[in-house]
């Protein structure tokens, strides 16, 4: 009882956290829906061009989670802030980073795909507008997980709640024009989720200059040098958890890539129920970080059976959770497509689409608690080379046959995204046992 009532304490807040996170892609792709099918699909080609390395990145920062409440729970917390302000260092060169990458390879890869012209320009648009966003939001990232390695997950779920309002009204105004301001249409959508991001970081900032016992590390009170020694240990923790992200996310944009072949009103209507799924998805991820947080707790405290029975707790909870949603999302697809769009043609295909969402959601359902149980345990190495087996190697080429030869045609990809996302599963439960022995043999 004591177990599920910690448990639920950190896994709500970060929920709603998550849930509002997502919120901004949600609410991107139902107001661009009810511009036109072309700014929903530039909107998703943009985002699906995006979200992989911005996924991956923000992965990376959220390596400091796993090692930051192993800190904590090891009463080590002098050792916390020093290493807090390192990750700003990370941010920024990772912010740099992907806005050269993003300028050297986006035209070559919107040259590639071939799209109609306005989708490009959208596009292009949206991933121009949104790079603005970019220098805040890992900074904020760095102060989220800051703040949640400490189990004070309640305080990142009221700013992140306190963004969502914002970008819905920023993506109102530049999106369908108010105030003065013209109609960007689909590329509003990124003004409006990059001035969500900024927002975002003055709340964070806010937050740990205030609140204890966030205060009392007086993050900015120092002038920090570059420590290299502490980058590559620290990174040696969060690249492979960012590489993990990089392969899962980017596996999803590949397969929206691909829906190009098959016309707008397919890209259309997979990228709404990507969205959709993405906002479910949210479960079953926030159980992976509270995970995270509990096991890297009880994992530095040296209470291996604790953080054992929480893993239990996750697992059973969200199949339980995620089980009962799909079903009654079974019932109600008509409904749901009908939030997404008003064209009869994208609302039948996504009708389509919906119902491989519910397999996929059991699938996520097994696969994402193993993999924040293991981040728990700073193991994070192998779950990559996981990764790219099971979405890459097995996944992608199934969803090709599936499509091609199989005759599912775009729905053929939604199979390699189910069948990657089981073969990761069982890949993450054999490698969770032999690491939950191998720990109790090291505190024998």
């Amino acid at each position: 009882m004591k177990k599920g009532k910690q448990f639920f304490k950190v896994l709500l807040p970060i929920f709603i956290t998550q849930v509002s996170l997502t919120a901004t892609g949600f609410f991107d792709t139902i107001m661009a829906g009810h511009l036109s099918e072309q700014d929903l699909a530039g909107v998703a080609v943009g985002s699906n061009l995006f979200m992989p390395f911005f996924g991956m990145f923000l992965g990376i920062i959220s390596g400091l989670t796993p090692v930051l409440s192993q800190l904590y729970g090891a009463g080590k917390q002098e050792k916390i802030a020093p290493i807090t302000r390192q990750g700003f260092f990370w941010a920024l060169a990772l912010t740099a980073v992907l806005l050269v990458f993003g300028v050297l390879v986006t035209p070559i890869v919107l040259t590639a795909l071939a799209l109609e012209p306005r989708v490009e320009e959208i596009a292009r648009g949206y991933l121009v507008a949104i790079a603005f966003g970019l220098p805040p939001i890992f900074l904020a990232g760095v102060l989220r997980n800051f703040i949640d390695a400490h189990g004070k997950t309640q305080l990142t779920m009221r700013i992140t709640i306190l963004t969502v309002p914002f970008n819905i009204f920023f993506n109102y105004v530049f999106m369908y024009g108010a105030f003065g301001v013209p109609a960007f249409g689909g590329v509003g959508a990124g003004i409006g989720s990059a001035c969500a991001f900024l927002g975002n970081l003055f709340l964070n900032v806010a937050a740990v200059s205030r609140i204890e016992p966030f205060r009392s590390y007086r993050l900015f009170a120092v002038l920090p040098r570059i420590d290299l020694a502490e980058w590559r240990k620290q990174l040696g923790v969060g690249i492979p958890i960012g590489a993990t992200f990089f392969c899962e996310q980017s596996i999803f944009g590949a397969v929206a890539l691909f829906m190009t072949a098959y016309g707008t009103a397919v890209v259309a209507a997979h990228q709404a129920a990507m969205s959709f799924t993405t906002v479910i998805y949210m479960i079953p991820l926030s159980v992976s970080m509270a995970l995270t947080i509990l096991v890297g707790y009880e994992v530095g405290a040296k209470r291996l059976d604790d953080a054992a029975a929480y893993i239990r707790l996750g697992r059973v909870l969200t199949f339980a959770f995620e089980g009962s949603l799909a079903l009654i999302f079974l019932m109600i697809r008509g409904p749901i497509a009908s939030l997404f769009t008003t064209s009869p043609d994208v609302h039948e295909l996504l009708v389509g689409f919906l119902l491989y969402a519910v397999f996929l959601q059991f699938a996520d359902s097994l696969n994402a608690p193993l993999q924040g149980a293991l981040r728990g345990y700073k193991d994070v190495r192998v779950t990559f080379y996981l990764a790219i087996l099971s979405y890459w190697i097995i996944g992608l080429p199934l969803g090709y046959v599936a499509a091609h030869a199989g005759g599912l045609g775009p729905y053929g990809y939604w199979v390699s995204l189910i069948g990657g996302v089981l073969v990761g599963a069982v890949c993450l439960h054999l490698r969770l046992r032999r690491v939950q022995k191998k720990m109790m043999r090291m505190t024998m």
